[in-house]
């Protein structure tokens, strides 16, 4: 279902542009929240992992391009498109990869479902800066590392996909 933007104010791309990270986490605590990920492949790899998505939003060129495939794999899921001056426009900033998805958190495996047969776990505790922990978790994953577990007192991973 592609949507063009036409107007900075619809409703619909909004959650792209009006919350902060923390107040996608906090502002439909209901429902558990919702985080950005930007990038065909992390948002292939979040489906992958089971997060639901909420709607897209894409560069024009991005429909029959590079994010094709994610339009055909959720048919039914809202996709809005404008240039990429209005992109930047409605999201304050320049979009690196040209595709962001809003999709729902899930609730976090136990410790018991995190490291049931893994080998080789990282533990990162209390690090404070999103960019590091994002950071930590792909060097953990090219290295091979099973599961990453993160205290309370950590960054939000999500914050950094």
């Amino acid at each position: 279902m592609i949507i063009q933007v036409t107007d900075l104010n619809q409703a619909g791309p909004d959650i792209f542009a009006n919350l902060t990270e923390r107040e996608l986490r906090n502002a439909y605590e209901k429902q558990g929240g919702f985080f950005i990920a930007e990038s065909p492949k992390v948002i292939e790899r979040a489906l992958n992992a089971g997060y639901e998505p909420i709607s897209m939003l894409m560069e024009e060129k991005h429909i029959t391009g590079d994010a094709a495939f994610l339009i055909q794999r959720c048919p039914n899921l809202p996709v809005y498109t404008a240039p990429r001056s209005v992109l930047e426009q409605l999201t304050g900033y320049k979009l690196t990869r040209g595709v962001l998805c809003a999709l729902k958190r899930k609730e976090p495996d136990s410790l018991e479902q995190a490291i049931a047969g893994a080998h080789r776990v990282a533990i990162l505790e209390n690090i404070a800066d999103a960019s590091n922990v994002g950071a930590i978790f792909r060097s953990a994953a090219a290295l091979g590392i099973d599961a990453v577990l993160i205290t309370p007192q950590c960054a939000d991973p999500l914050d950094n996909m």
